[in-house]
């Protein structure tokens, strides 16, 4: 069984933070290279509700499988820092998809037009601006997350 919840934990750990560095070295600056800037971002916008369900799996994993470690373990303080950071994780990720998205993407349309007030795109930046230092946060902790799984993975 606990090798299973190492397994489980492994694969969530890898897919949340190759999605996002993926995404934010690869995928994205691709997008907005090589498409005009309105559709690059409706492109961008149609895959964040995907890129945050994926971070909202593997956060619960993570967090879960942490915790069986920290059960288990000798080593309960570096499984406490990582369920920890593991939480800070799923908190950056639950608030910029559930709290920023949506009010991003109701901003997204206006911000192109010709028409569009200052107000709309400085709201639009700032909402950008935040969504982005949550994705490094969530990146920063899963490097330390996989930090403390190099050293520490046997509970």
């Amino acid at each position: 069984m606990l090798s299973f919840v190492k397994w489980l934990y492994l694969m969530a750990l890898i897919v949340w933070v190759g999605e996002l560095v993926f995404f934010s070295f690869v995928g994205a600056p691709s997008l907005f290279r090589t498409f005009p800037p309105a559709e690059a971002g409706r492109a961008v916008g149609a895959i964040f509700p995907i890129y945050y369900s994926i971070g909202y799996v593997c956060g619960i994993i993570l967090i879960i499988a942490s915790l069986v470690f920290l059960g288990s373990a000798a080593a309960r303080t570096w499984w406490s820092v990582n369920s920890f950071l593991a939480a800070v994780m799923l908190a950056a990720t639950l608030y910029a998809g559930l709290a920023v998205l949506p009010r991003a993407t109701a901003l997204r349309p206006q911000i192109h037009e010709a028409t569009a007030a200052p107000e709309i795109k400085a709201e639009f930046k700032r909402l950008h601006h935040l969504a982005v230092r949550l994705n490094v946060l969530v990146l920063v902790c899963g490097i330390g997350v996989s930090v403390i799984t190099a050293v520490r993975l046997r509970p």
